[in-house]
């Protein structure tokens, strides 16, 4: 590969600035948290989970334990990419920024998981719940039909539509929907 004289210099300079900026570059990235309501428990949270261009320990551990198996107590590591698409969905439907998620399922133990796949063809046998990357969700103010065409629309992974039983799964598995 050949570089050019211009080619070399700007990469020099462009190195030596994010070098002396690094802070500047870290406060300019976006603080990220959620609100959600629990279905089952009525719990509430209000967190904030990424500031000054990380995530926050103490956030993502409150959103863990909010999103345990409510069945069990159990929990797990939620995925943050999940977490961020949630973010990006609130964004999506245009919802005001105080409206929170009612959170309908979260993080499912596997032997919660095989008594609710036993139960219903629904519910998959590997499912994402197990991995901590699937919730089941709505979003206080926007329209069901709303929040699933928003959830497509991100293209982040896995998007079920349950209009039934009044909630829309989102995963960050494959891109898939059903």
């Amino acid at each position: 590969m050949i570089f050019d004289r211009r080619s070399v210099l700007f990469g020099t300079a462009a190195c030596g600035m994010a070098q002396l900026f690094p802070v500047a570059a870290w406060a300019a990235i976006p603080e990220r948290r959620l609100a959600f309501r629990n279905l089952h428990n009525s719990e509430h949270i209000d967190i904030c989970y990424f500031s000054g261009g990380r995530f926050r320990r103490d956030g993502i551990a409150e959103l863990n334990h909010f999103m345990r198996d409510w069945r069990t107590g159990e929990t797990i590591g939620m995925d943050t990419s999940l977490l961020d698409t949630l973010v990006h969905l609130q964004a999506a439907t245009g919802a005001d920024k105080r409206a929170y998620f009612t959170l309908i399922s979260g993080y499912r133990s596997p032997r919660t998981n095989g008594r609710l796949h036993r139960r219903s063809s629904g519910v998959a046998s590997k499912s994402q719940h197990m991995l901590g990357k699937a919730v089941d969700i709505r979003l206080k103010n926007v329209r069901l039909a709303n929040l699933h065409k928003a959830a497509l629309s991100l293209r982040a992974g896995g998007v079920g539509y349950y209009p039934e039983s009044n909630f829309v799964h989102v995963d960050t598995g494959r891109v898939r929907h059903w």
